[in-house]
C-alpha cells in the first residue's frame, strides 16, 4: 500500500502523525498509545487491545465492509481462540493472515502502527476515552486546512486558465484576425478556436456538451476536474505557439488532442494530484 509523507497534529502537546493514502487517513496508535500513563509499552497495549474478542470483532465487521480481500476464514480462527491465556496476537501477524487493509506497521521515519482513522478512534476510547476527544478536534482541523488548500488549488488552476486563455486570444487575433474585420466576424473565430480546445480535450464542443447536459449549470469548462483543468491551461499556451507557426486549425487539433491525452495520462497517474483532490 502505498502511503505519502506523515502529517503532524498537535493533540494535548503531543505529536501524533496522520498518513493519508487513497483518500483514506490513517492515524499512528503508536502515537496514541504512548499517552497512556505508566511503564507499558505502546506495543504492548497495541498486541493486548488487538487480542480482545470486541476489538477483533469490530476489526473483522470493518475489514468485512471495506475489503473485499479480506480472509474471514483467517479471522473466525483469530476470534475463536480470543480470551484464551495463550492467545497472542500483533498487528503485523493480523495484516499478513487476513489480508487486512485498516491497520499497517510503517518502518523508519515516523514508524509503528497505523491505523484508519475509524480503526484509530475506537482504540482511543479504549485506552484514553478523554484524549480521544481532543484528537478528533484537531483531525477535524486538520482535514478542514486540506480542504481550504484545495480550494486555493483549484482557484490557483482557473485562474492560470484564464490568463492562458488571454495569451491564447492574443494569438488568435495576431494570426487569424485581419485588422478591418468586424466584431461579430472576430467573435466567431474565437468561438471557434475556444470549441477547438474543447474538442481536443473534452471530445466535444460546448454548444455538443450543453445539448447533452440541458440540466446542468454553467458550461463544459465549468464542469473540469482539476486535471482537465491544468491540462487546458497547457493547451492553451501550445495552441498560441502553434498559431504563431502557421499551421492549420485541423493540424493543431491533431497535435493538442495528442498533447491532452498524454498529460491526463500522467496526471491521472500522478500522486500529488490525487491528493489535491
Amino acid at each position: 500500500m502505498s502511503k505519502s509523507k506523515a502529517k503532524i497534529i498537535q493533540v494535548q502537546d503531543v505529536e501524533i502523525s496522520v498518513i493519508t493514502s487513497l483518500k483514506n487517513d490513517y492515524i499512528s496508535i503508536t502515537d496514541i498509545a504512548n499517552t497512556k500513563e505508566g511503564d507499558s509499552r505502546a506495543a504492548d497495549i497495541i498486541k493486548n487491545w488487538i487480542r480482545n474478542r470486541t476489538t477483533l470483532e469490530f476489526l473483522g465487521t470493518w475489514e468485512q465492509l471495506y475489503n473485499p480481500h479480506f480472509k474471514v476464514v483467517e479471522f473466525d480462527h483469530f476470534k475463536m481462540h480470543a480470551g484464551l491465556p495463550t492467545f497472542v496476537l500483533s498487528p503485523g501477524t493480523w495484516v499478513e493472515k487476513t489480508n487486512a487493509i485498516g491497520i499497517y506497521v510503517k518502518k523508519g521515519k515516523y514508524g509503528g502502527t497505523y491505523a484508519h482513522k475509524d480503526i484509530a478512534f475506537e482504540f482511543c476510547s479504549a485506552i484514553n476515552p478523554v484524549f480521544k476527544l481532543f484528537l478528533i478536534k484537531e483531525f477535524q482541523r486538520l482535514k478542514e486546512e486540506e480542504s481550504n488548500r484545495l480550494q486555493l488549488e483549484w482557484d490557483l488552476q482557473r485562474t492560470i486558465a484564464k490568463i492562458n486563455y488571454r495569451i491564447h486570444t492574443d494569438a488568435v487575433r495576431e494570426q487569424l484576425i485581419p485588422d478591418e474585420i468586424t466584431d461579430y466576424h472576430a467573435g466567431l473565430v474565437y468561438a471557434s478556436e475556444a470549441d477547438l480546445l474543447n474538442v481536443a480535450l473534452f471530445s466535444k464542443t460546448a454548444r455538443e456538451w450543453r445539448e447533452a447536459n440541458p440540466d446542468k449549470p454553467g458550461n463544459i469548462r465549468d464542469e473540469a476536474t482539476l486535471e482537465q483543468l491544468v491540462v487546458l491551461s497547457n493547451l492553451e499556451s501550445i495552441n498560441a505557439l502553434l498559431l504563431r507557426q502557421g499551421l492549420s486549425q485541423s493540424e493543431r487539433l491533431i497535435q493538442l488532442n495528442k498533447v491532452a491525452i498524454t498529460q491526463m495520462h500522467s496526471l491521472l497517474d500522478n500522486n500529488t494530484i490525487k491528493k489535491l483532490r
